[in-house]
């Protein structure tokens, strides 16, 4: 009718619906943020190999000269430092036979006999194995009755420590867990309210009074030796001034597969060789995040920084940076598990290349600051230097003379193996002297490891490490760049490395 408006028709949408679609939304947005935060590494890393490889293809062949001698004197470097370290470490090793020699003379006897220290004298220790229960679910129980079984230290002198936390409850092996603490006196078990790492579980232990003297850190996958707490103990009671104590961790399923041979020579190359000898050398040790003792009130006082990635390598650049002194007792042994699978070990080495180069980039001003008390010499700065600059470096060094080597062959394919071995090691004059500089330095590093390999590893697996390591370094250039690229976008979800 005329004079009248009309209500204009609106058309209602249940409030339910809405709610409906805008949690779809949220939830196709936040699932495709994760992806793209998941694959933008991989498309960087990828990128720069494609874009490395291009540029070669393109480059004038003086250029390509100047870049192939930049590879080979670096790769030259490095070769001789790591032979050095090998060939310092040789005195660390004999002083170590000749005190397991000495102490082994007299059977091991309980009391004074054989040990410099008395077993009434000797620090009380925490020992503490943390873990993450439902990753170790298996193995936990195991481990801690080895702990209370197998270590021979005097039990009123040691207190094993299973410091645990887990999502969600899992019984019956909670119980069983606390249950044991009936049967060894020695035990305590703690789940850490809250905790969602192994900072976390490590600083809530920090607070508790415990009038422990020594702290030592194993994760739960470790077979400590049963003299493994004397032998640091003896090394705290040595030299006063020492603040950290490292013992040797050596691979104990290195028959599992391939890649668990060639982890286990690598270890022994480092926590036999590489670690003592830079200690030599640089004038500093390094703890190295299990297997590792400190004095109490230094590491209660230093505590875990949760927020760092590998919150172990932010601790021990930290030691350095405070000038706290650091030893490598090689004969603190300790067993662990190795990865048997690829994907196990990208993870794992994937998680330490970002640990890495976050830690490197937060502890760099230790090459040209000072130290919070004292001095910090020229080796040390150079060490340092040489640790974090030079490693970090590395990685781009070694696929950048990959991707040399790939345009070679991309623009003139060889058509015999010798052919391919000319064009990778030897298209330039001096080729042969810096073929047989890194030939003698690995043969050299690899003597001595295997002077002090332990007894998981045989011969055969020695030739095979030799023929890969080439290989392998590439691959873990390759991990590097990837843990760069991650530390880029601030990758932070990790998945923990499995237990069985």
């Amino acid at each position: 009718m005329l004079g009248h408006s009309e209500e204009p028709i609106r058309l209602r949408v249940p409030s339910g619906s809405i709610s409906a679609v805008r949690s779809k939304i949220r939830f196709v947005s936040a699932r495709s943020s994760a992806i793209v935060w998941e694959w933008t590494p991989f498309i960087l890393v990828s990128s720069y190999f494609v874009f490395s490889t291009c540029i070669y293809m393109v480059c004038s062949e003086k250029m390509i000269e100047v870049f192939w001698y930049v590879y080979m004197l670096t790769n030259t470097y490095v070769s001789m430092v790591t032979v050095l370290e090998a060939v310092l470490s040789i005195a660390a090793t004999r002083e170590s036979r000749n005190r397991v020699n000495k102490v082994a003379g007299n059977d091991f006897k309980s009391g004074s006999g054989p040990w410099p220290t008395p077993d009434d004298q000797l620090p009380i220790l925490d020992l503490i194995i943390v873990a993450y229960l439902p990753n170790e679910r298996d193995i936990i129980m195991d481990r801690v009755e080895y702990l209370c079984t197998k270590i021979v230290y005097p039990v009123d002198r040691i207190r094993v420590n299973c410091l645990y936390n887990t999502p969600v409850d899992i019984e019956p092996l909670e119980s069983e867990l606390a249950g044991l603490m009936d049967t060894y006196e020695q035990l305590r078990v703690i789940k850490v309210p809250n905790s969602k790492s192994k900072a976390d579980n490590l600083n809530y232990f920090f607070t508790l009074d415990t009038g422990a003297d020594i702290i030592a850190i194993f994760d739960a996958d470790h077979y400590p030796h049963p003299h493994n707490p004397r032998w640091a103990a003896e090394g705290f009671m040595a030299d006063s001034e020492v603040g950290i104590v490292q013992g040797r961790c050596i691979i104990y399923n290195s028959r599992d597969s391939w890649l668990t041979r060639l982890i286990a020579i690598e270890f022994d190359k480092i926590y036999a060789v590489s670690h003592p000898g830079r200690a030599i050398m640089m004038d500093f040790g390094l703890f190295c995040g299990s297997n590792g003792y400190w004095r109490a009130e230094l590491l209660k006082s230093h505590k875990m920084h949760g927020e760092m990635l590998t919150e172990d390598i932010d601790s021990a650049l930290r030691a350095v940076q405070k000038n706290v002194k650091a030893i490598h007792e090689i004969n603190a042994v300790s067993y662990e598990l190795a990865p048997s699978e690829f994907q196990g070990f990208w993870k794992q080495r994937l998680r330490w290349a970002q640990g890495w180069a976050q830690a490197s980039l937060v502890h760099m001003p230790m090459v040209w600051g000072q130290p919070e008390e004292g001095t910090r010499s020229f080796t040390k700065r150079f060490g340092i230097f040489s640790l974090l600059a030079v490693r970090e470096t590395s990685y781009y060094l070694i696929t950048q003379y990959t991707c040399l080597v790939l345009s070679f062959i991309i623009l003139d394919f060889p058509k015999t193996p010798l052919a391919l071995a000319r064009m990778i090691f030897f298209p330039y004059p001096l080729s042969v002297w810096f073929f047989v500089i890194s030939v003698a330095c690995l043969m050299g590093t690899l003597v001595i490891t295997w002077r002090v390999r332990s007894e998981f590893i045989s011969a055969g697996m020695m030739v095979i490490f030799s023929i890969f390591y080439p290989f392998y370094l590439v691959v873990m250039g390759m991990i590097g760049l990837y843990g760069h690229a991650r530390q880029v976008v601030a990758y932070s979800n990790w998945n923990p490395t499995a237990r069985t």
